[in-house]
């Protein structure tokens, strides 16, 4: 047990199941991580426990007798908070509230409530009520809208609060309602991608806080908020990034990947996630500084696999070298990475090769090409308007020679569409 130094803020008590999956200098980068978070949501740490038992009891998770020595640390603390690093059953919340006498938060439920702070957008705030609201059906129970009621705070906002007390027949008429109104966000996203497809496309993906935000700012000008905080960005910005003269592609920042992600938010962010999908181009950038960025690493290409993205083309940046303390890591990694790059998005270092590498990929895919059409063709004329990028029109007596650029699958489907259909 680690006791942290006390504030004023809300309370907070972290909690970590070791069961010899991980070894213990893992539970606590893991705790570390939790308090983090709890930090981006608005708690102060007092203290962190982590408990070793074979497998979670079904009943509290820690077991009983370790869930009655952490209850005897909470009102000499003023704690107002436990919470848990794994996800708990509706059963162990409800029995770990009765004792503790306090609200129980686990991972999945604390994210939640980050997204919930976090998110501007309408797309963004129906995205997270979902996924709320998923969560939060099986585990209504008395105690909770109690404590909810009593506490507020971290782990309330959103939905929490006004829809607690509500059964779980509106809740699910509430969920049937969001999906449709996502529904047709990711409609209107769908038009607005499509414009996106007359050029190459790459998508920025990372472990949460491994600079990402920095990166597309260094790369765009795009001014977009980059915070040291999880979870800063929660929509998708894109914007286009000039590698050569009339040479650009566009490129997308994405919500940061977290060990545990909650599946409640991969589906709910599909339409947010869908740049990474629709991404000619996978830009993985990684925190060289952080000791475990090998596990982060993991877990960002498992939630790609998760979204059928694991095929895709992807540099790997390992971001941060200027506050490299060990350059011997930067000899390691070029040798298990090879065709990886090194970069300082703060300092621009690395930032030119970058350019370079996408400049090759954007030559090698994106291709130059011209196509003769009668005047009378406008639909198909206007076609490749819709599709490719139009780099001249030039006007004979005879017909219009349009010269564009287009990657060769949207080249395939002009042919097809120009010559197979009237």
């Amino acid at each position: 047990m680690v006791e942290v130094k006390k504030t004023d803020r809300e309370r907070a008590i972290l909690i970590a199941l070791s069961t010899g999956e991980y070894t213990t200098e893992q539970i606590e980068e893991h705790l570390d991580e939790l308090e983090l978070l709890a930090d981006t949501a608005g708690a102060d740490t007092v203290f962190k426990i982590m408990q070793e038992k074979s497998k979670p009891d079904p009943a509290y998770f820690i077991g009983r007798g370790k869930a009655e020595e952490i209850a005897r640390l909470i009102e000499p603390n003023d704690i107002q908070l436990i919470i848990f690093d794994d996800d708990l059953s509706p059963g162990q919340v409800r029995n770990l509230e009765k004792l503790f006498g306090r609200k129980i938060l686990d991972r999945s439920g604390l994210i939640l409530d980050i997204f919930a702070s976090h998110a501007k957008t309408r797309e963004a705030k129906i995205q997270v009520e979902l996924a709320q609201l998923q969560y939060m059906l099986p585990r209504l129970t008395r105690a909770w809208t109690h404590l909810s009621k009593q506490y507020g705070g971290i782990g309330t906002k959103g939905p929490g609060e006004k829809q607690i007390e509500t059964d779980r027949r509106l809740i699910k008429t509430r969920i049937s309602k969001l999906k449709e109104n996502l529904k047709k966000v990711e409609s209107q996203q769908t038009i607005k991608s499509s414009s996106h497809k007359k050029f190459i496309t790459a998508a920025i993906v990372g472990y949460t806080n491994a600079g990402k935000s920095t990166l597309l700012n260094r790369l765009t000008n795009a001014n977009v908020l980059a915070e040291n905080k999880l979870f800063a960005t929660l929509d998708s910005t894109t914007r286009s990034c000039e590698l050569d003269k009339n040479k650009k592609i566009l490129i997308s920042d994405t919500v940061g990947f977290i060990r545990k992600l909650p599946h409640h938010l991969i589906a709910s962010f599909k339409s947010t996630l869908n740049v990474v999908r629709d991404a000619d181009i996978i830009l993985h950038v990684i925190d060289i500084t952080n000791q475990y960025y090998e596990e982060h690493i993991k877990v960002v290409e498992e939630t790609l696999s998760q979204m059928n993205c694991d095929k895709k083309n992807q540099i790997k940046i390992f971001n941060k070298i200027d506050a490299l303390k060990n350059r011997d890591v930067l000899n390691t990694l070029t040798q298990h990475y090879p065709d990886s790059l090194f970069i300082s998005a703060e300092r621009g270092i690395g930032i030119p090769k970058l350019k370079e590498n996408l400049l090759k990929y954007y030559e090698r895919n994106f291709i130059e090409y011209q196509l003769k059409l009668r005047h009378n063709q406008s639909k198909k004329i206007s076609l490749i308007y819709e599709l490719a990028e139009v780099l001249d029109t030039v006007y004979k007596d005879d017909y219009v020679l349009l010269k564009y650029r287009a990657s060769a699958s949207v080249q395939n489907r002009i042919l097809k569409l120009v010559y197979n259909k009237n």
